[in-house]
């Protein structure tokens, strides 16, 4: 199993306890809360990695290094 297989497998194990807990209540939302919850443990593991290189980080996560900021800063991890 590939690494990014593991991560969605890890995801969908996660999606399916949420739905199970929910006992027939309405989900709303799960995108923005699975972003929500997701990416701040992202974004805090490939910093770690790149011991706060941003610039590096931001490649890591192809993402802009504005971006990165933006997101850190939403995170308040700067």
């Amino acid at each position: 199993m590939s690494r990014n297989s593991e991560i969605a497998l890890c995801v969908e194990q996660a999606l399916d306890r949420y739905f199970k807990d929910l006992d027939g209540e309405q989900p709303n939302d799960v995108y923005g809360m699975v972003l929500r919850q997701i990416e701040r443990p992202m974004l805090e593991s490939v910093l770690r990695r790149t011991r706060g290189n941003q610039t590096q980080a931001a490649e890591i996560l192809g993402i802009n290094r504005n971006t990165l900021r933006r997101k850190l800063s939403e995170h308040g991890l700067i």
